[in-house]
């Protein structure tokens, strides 16, 4: 599943090819895309609705929380296209003339700028359909608008308004398994199972320490680490280990080629030469060295 390296990545490609455009159509492909993996049932009108209230919309600069991407519409309507790529969404970019993929759910015809421009086409591809694609009210949230649906979403450690000292308290108090607590995005938000696995590497705490147990300078340095590992990440447009997870120019990422233990089972531990283990965590894989991340 794409992560907040992976998930940036598609915000800042956005950025300069919708910031500005006016959608002057739309069309839904598969009606699945615009519900939840709860809800797959959706009505001819929820379509019809979708279409009419996107059509005529005006895009600003996409933004995100932790693995949430949105597009806020024009200054006049407090509202936003909401857009989650699940476990292989993708978000392309192409000219109305180029032929349709597959497995393209959903697409926006834009017009940029002012004046005659090339039409372009925004268009939401999803092998597995656990994305989707929506409209959602704005709340205030601090000094930011949020989509209604993900206020609950904690900051992540590249959002600047997030409070180190404070999200380790929270994770102090927590009597869970530290990896679960970092994949709680109440807590903490866009950390994952990779960069999970790669911060508490870094930090040599193992998966299953208890926070509750564990010093707060370990769990803050564990913090520190996930911020570390997505920005080296993000440098590098994100991981991609197949053609799922792709920018919106089809391009891939390619942090996977730095990852420390994710994916490396069996392969020498890069600081003391302990082969990585891999094991069961609740229907996930944890990756560690089981020498620098002994359990305490």
């Amino acid at each position: 599943m794409p992560e907040l390296p992976e998930v940036e990545s598609v915000r800042r490609g956005l950025v300069d090819w919708i910031s500005g455009a006016h959608v002057v159509g739309a069309r839904v492909l598969d009606p699945r895309i615009l519900g939840t993996t709860s809800q797959r049932r959706i009505p001819p009108e929820a379509v019809d609705a979708f279409t009419d209230a996107v059509t005529g919309a005006s895009f600003r600069a996409p933004e995100r929380r932790g693995k949430f991407l949105w597009v806020p519409l024009g200054e006049d309507r407090p509202a936003a296209l909401t857009l989650h790529l699940g476990m292989s969404g993708q978000l392309r970019i192409h000219s109305p003339d180029e032929a349709y993929h597959r497995h393209t759910r959903a697409v926006l015809s834009l017009e940029c700028g002012e004046g005659p421009h090339e039409p372009l086409e925004l268009r939401f591809l999803d092998q597995r359909i656990f994305g989707h694609i929506g409209l959602d009210d704005l709340v205030a949230d601090g000094p930011d608008a949020i989509p209604r649906g993900s206020a609950h979403i904690a900051r992540d450690p590249l959002d600047q308004h997030w409070d180190l000292e404070s999200t380790a308290r929270t994770v102090a108090r927590s009597r869970a398994a530290i990896k679960s607590v970092l994949l709680d995005q109440t807590v903490v938000s866009g950390i994952g199972n990779i960069y999970a696995d790669e911060a508490l590497f870094r930090a040599g705490v193992h998966p299953l320490a208890v926070p509750s147990r564990t010093r707060i300078s370990r769990i803050r340095r564990t913090l520190e680490e996930s911020r570390t590992v997505m920005l080296e990440a993000l440098a590098q447009g994100g991981t991609s280990f197949d053609a799922l997870y792709v920018h919106v120019n089809g391009e891939s990422g390619y942090f996977s080629r730095s990852l420390k233990v994710y994916g490396r089972e069996g392969q020498p531990c890069e600081r003391c030469g302990t082969a990585i283990v891999r094991d069961r965590f609740s229907n996930r894989s944890s990756h560690f060295c089981p020498r620098c991340q002994r359990k305490r």
